[in-house]
């Protein structure tokens, strides 16, 4: 391992949970048994990605909730809940529900910004406030208040048979120090630190003020350093970093070729900025477990982590995703330092 890369201390996998819709109960079912295979593979974590009014998982939470009664060890996470969709009070009594129902291994992951297609679906999501709502940081705020045990009304007490509490019920103690902001600007990477968050970056960043050709990687390390800089533990402060990695070690011919083909597809979209938010694309690294950690020891931004949480693609079928699962946990992870939870 390179002497300016760090160990890798947590592995864990992020998953979309795609269902057929004439099916929709196989998909789930196919989600929690990989999380439950994780486990076993000594995966640190699990995440689910949110999909509203599509054919991948809505209510991750609720996944979550079914995961934690199926697993023991494995944190659970979300990766992310974009927040226009929530209120942050019921989500705050959800994400705590669920957290003391794991024994506080929930990980919840959030971000910012109007819902996707917000014009088309503001009737049905907000249809008295929809010019009225804030898809800014503040909402972000509120939830972290609500999660933190911060009074959320300035009733509490006893009416008639009844007793009320100032604050989010059930409270579940150590979960405001387990939220992340999932972000890939500097401004999310700054207000993420100021407000005491992990950060999760991902395979999506903004270029924003690079000239030229920008370079993913800088910039992403660009990000982890702002974020770190304003967070009140430092280089302590945790980062998640969200690439796709895809292991071939023990993947058939086919597998190896259909695989391939996906990152192929994408990798147009990775040569230089894209639309008006100048979005850049991290390449999907396809190869062995060698030939993978060799290029995650050559990105900057890799070597300022020790936590990872590796997207799965999206469109794979559940063996495609047993076996890349399994060379990340038993060929992968070894290759960069880590070492299987018990």
């Amino acid at each position: 391992m390179p002497p300016t890369s760090r160990p890798l201390r947590k592995l864990g996998f992020l998953t979309i949970g795609l269902f057929d819709e004439a099916d929709p109960r196989r998909g789930h079912e196919s989600t929690l048994e990989i999380i439950e295979l994780g486990e076993r593979l000594g995966f640190d974590s699990a995440w689910l990605r949110h999909r509203h009014l599509q054919y991948g998982i809505s209510s991750p939470v609720a996944v979550l909730a079914a995961a934690s009664q199926r697993t023991s060890r494995i944190d659970l996470g979300t990766a992310v809940i974009p927040l226009g969709w929530e209120n942050p009070l019921r989500l705050a009594e959800d994400l705590a529900t669920v957290d003391l129902l794991s024994g506080g291994r929930v990980n919840p992951g959030v971000s910012v910004g109007p819902p996707m297609h917000y014009d088309q679906v503001k009737d049905a999501l907000y249809p008295d406030t929809a010019d009225a709502e804030d898809f800014g940081y503040e909402r972000v705020r509120r939830l972290l208040d609500f999660v933190r045990g911060e009074p959320a009304t300035d009733f509490s007490g006893v009416e008639g048979f009844e007793v009320f509490s100032e604050r989010v019920q059930p409270h579940s103690p150590g979960l405001g120090r387990r939220l992340w902001y999932g972000g890939g600007s500097l401004s999310s990477a700054r207000w993420a630190g100021e407000h005491g968050m992990n950060f999760l970056t991902s395979s999506v960043v903004k270029a924003e003020e690079s000239e030229g050709t920008p370079d993913f990687a800088e910039i992403q390390l660009s990000h982890i350093r702002a974020f770190r800089a304003a967070h009140p533990d430092g280089e302590d402060a945790r980062v998640s970093q969200g690439l796709v990695v895809i292991p071939t070690d023990s993947a058939s011919p086919e597998q190896r070729a259909r695989y391939e083909e996906y990152a192929a597809k994408r990798t147009p979209r990775t040569a230089a900025p894209q639309g008006p938010a100048r979005l850049m694309f991290a390449p999907d690294i396809v190869g062995t477990s060698d030939e993978i950690a060799e290029r995650l020891h050559a990105h900057a931004a890799f070597r300022e982590v020790d936590e990872v949480a590796f997207a799965l693609p999206f469109t794979f079928g559940h063996e495609d995703y047993v076996q890349i699962l399994t060379d990340m946990a038993t060929r992968l992870g070894p290759a960069l330092g880590w070492r299987p939870g018990v």
